[in-house]
């Protein structure tokens, strides 16, 4: 493939190139790339903000370039403090170390094996010596470190920032000059830390780095980024019935950008918008379990809803324990698909009529509700659970 028709390709979907001349020079080389990617396993999933950037990289590695995957074995320990207004909570190297193994398996789901060289900071960082530390330190300004946006914020806020957390920059810039990257993927978020890996390249007398950044993907609830803590995420090993029905659950205006991001295309024209979310949760069902699964999933989710056959259905079983219809609907979202809902949400959704109990629609949200088991409570159009 040559220069300009790569780079035209891999600009799609980017939020942001430094710089596209380099990128392009950088490409003309006639050899592989190394093309840096580095994660923190701070828990043991992977959802999909994460493939965001990952399918950029299996991008560049259908192109014939290789995939240098960084797992923070000792930076996850710190944490990246990027897009944070408070400091992570600190886990231990065996805590990590288990994360990264399922982190490696997950991630392969998008990445081709066979492009990828998997390396842990751990293996250059437990190897320096506190003098080491120190003139690395000394490469950069407290300055510099105080403009990051969400430093700034926490200042302006009067909240604490560890001095452990200033670190984190440098570590991960001191990642590339390590594993002598050639382009370094991230979110946005990342921005401030991969252009201190330039910096240090630079000093270190290597070529520079290209920075290309992703989109930050936001979770379910279409304002906050997809987060597990925030419960607004989609996991790439949940179930597939978790899966598609998280996905029809999101509004319109999000599942274009869904398309957009996690599947590099537009929403089928002509098609109605539940049929476009089927398509969406069908495609990514497709991608992270198979398409016999997907099938499978899709016909069920026709017979619960499509088709009205809630009774022969496949539902998430739900222990109904409160018996007040708000928090009743509230814990069901909860459990039966990890999605939180506020309680003005639900009471919106019961007042108009969306909450059914056995086709019976509840329409107070301060009544009490018996259940009995195997009754099904419907929470909204693409909802339901079966009592147990």
């Amino acid at each position: 493939m040559q220069p300009d028709e790569a780079l035209a390709l891999l600009k799609k979907g980017a939020a942001q190139i430094i710089s596209e001349a380099e990128l392009r020079e950088k490409l003309a080389l006639g050899r592989p790339l190394r093309v840096k990617l580095g994660v923190d396993p701070t828990t043991a999933d992977i959802h999909l903000g994460h493939t965001v950037v990952l399918r950029k990289l299996r991008q560049f590695q259908d192109f014939g370039h290789q995939a240098v995957l960084i797992i923070g074995d000792f930076t996850g320990m710190i944490g990246d403090p990027s897009g944070r207004s408070a400091t992570r909570p600190h886990l231990t190297h065996k805590e990590v170390v288990h994360n990264a193994q399922t982190y490696r398996e997950q991630a392969f789901k998008i990445l081709d094996p066979a492009r990828t060289e998997t390396v842990c900071n751990g293996d250059w960082f437990r190897t320096m010596s506190y003098e080491d530390v120190l003139r690395l330190n000394s490469r950069v300004t407290l300055q510099q470190m105080l403009q990051r946006e969400d430093f700034r914020g926490r200042i302006d806020k009067q909240q604490p920032i560890h001095a452990h957390e200033i670190q984190y920059p440098i570590m991960q810039g001191w990642d590339s000059v390590m594993v002598r990257a050639d382009v370094e993927l991230g979110g946005t978020d990342q921005l401030f830390n991969i252009l201190v890996g330039r910096d240090f390249q630079k000093e270190e007398n290597q070529p520079q780095q290209v920075v290309l950044t992703m989109p930050l993907l936001e979770g379910l609830d279409g304002v906050k980024k997809m987060s597990k803590s925030l419960g607004n995420f989609v996991g790439v090993s949940e179930p597939a019935t978790d899966m598609f029905g998280k996905l029809m659950s999101i509004s319109d205006k999000l599942m274009s950008r869904y398309y957009e991001l996690l599947l590099g295309q537009d929403p089928p024209k002509g098609a109605s918008p539940v049929e476009q979310k089927k398509h969406l949760a069908f495609e990514i069902v497709q991608t992270y379990h198979s398409t016999a699964v997907a099938e499978k999933t899709l016909a069920d989710w026709n017979a619960r809803f499509s088709e009205k056959r809630l009774d022969a259905a496949e539902l998430p079983a739900f222990a109904a324990s409160a018996d007040e219809a708000v928090a009743l609907v509230v814990a069901a979202y909860s459990q039966g698909f990890a999605i939180k809902k506020s309680r003005a949400d639900v009471s919106r959704l019961i007042k108009q009529g969306s909450v059914q109990v056995d086709g019976k629609k509840i329409v107070d949200p301060k009544a009490r509700i018996s259940l009995q088991s195997g009754q099904i409570l419907r929470l909204d159009k693409t909802h339901a659970v079966r009592i147990k």
